[in-house]
């Protein structure tokens, strides 16, 4: 498993751990119905479905692994149901404030080089904030406009791109990424990392979500926006573009294709929106 998950899976079997030690019990003795009281516990703190779903599948992972050591005959949380998953819209983009937004980040120095050519890239490739961290020079064919990626679960894709992200990613590679690197600390090796920091190393998750949020406050004034928005709307308009689901499911790295039908929702919502205010009798 990636070290996000696998982290994500300690702190809810953590959790578990502390409730059933308040109760006196440990693993053997926690019975499908403890294992319901406790999933009960999380939705009167308030956690989603969707969050408890989680919790539940990390606990079948730990109760599989006592299996297979032998050290349990049966499974309890086998016998417990996992919560329906709370349906949502992702909030999607126009592709006009997609636009207004790439276009308003300035390309007069080294960090808004790099800001621009990274967030065109996410939109162009609908990248997760992980994948494009974890992007290194050498994942880049710009000959064939194509980039490899590294997604969920270890599974590796290769995506085109579209010119704009290349034009800034040419942009920032001649222009800025050489002076990133040349603030590394002494004696360090250069960083691999497509995108580097003030500091000349690679960049976490959390900085993306900071320069967008930087980006989007001088270009839309408005809150609520990360790089998922962006991979929302990257998928909404390929649907919209008349794209087919599969090639969208291939695009964005999903393992399911059911993950991918969440898009059809949004344009299926669209459609009604367009429906009721266009149909003399709607």
């Amino acid at each position: 498993m990636a070290e996000r998950t696998r982290r994500a899976y300690a702190l809810d079997l953590g959790q578990l751990a502390d409730w059933a030690q308040a109760h006196g019990l440990g693993p053997r003795e926690l019975d499908p119905r403890m294992l319901r009281r406790f999933a009960g516990v999380l939705s009167e703190r308030g956690l989603s479905r969707s969050s408890i779903a989680r919790k539940l599948a990390s606990i079948r992972s730990f109760y599989r692994h006592l299996l297979e050591r032998g050290e349990i005959e049966a499974s309890p949380a086998d016998l417990v149901a996992t919560p329906k998953r709370d349906q949502y819209l992702p909030r999607v983009l126009r592709p006009d404030e997609v636009s207004g937004l790439l276009d308003s980040i300035p390309t007069g120095e080294p960090l808004k080089l790099r800001d621009r050519a990274m967030f065109e890239l996410v939109y162009a490739a609908g990248l997760r904030a992980e994948e494009i961290v974890n992007l290194d020079v050498v994942d880049l064919d710009p000959d064939a406009e194509e980039l490899r990626v590294s997604g969920k679960g270890g599974r590796t894709r290769v995506i085109p791109a579209g010119e704009a992200a290349w034009r800034a990613l040419e942009l920032y590679l001649s222009r800025a990424r050489d002076a990133l690197a040349g603030r590394a600390s002494g004696g360090e090796r250069p960083d691999p990392a497509l995108f580097l920091s003030r500091r000349g190393r690679r960049l976490s998750t959390s900085d993306v979500r900071r320069r967008l949020r930087t980006c989007v406050d001088r270009a839309m004034g408005g809150a609520g926006i990360s790089p998922h928005t962006l991979r929302h709307s990257y998928a909404t308009h390929l649907l919209e573009g008349g794209a087919d689901l599969r090639a969208i499911q291939e695009l964005l790295g999903h393992a399911s294709i059911s993950t991918t039908q969440t898009y059809t929702r949004i344009e299926s919502g669209r459609l009604r929106r367009a429906y009721a205010k266009a149909h003399p009798r709607a």
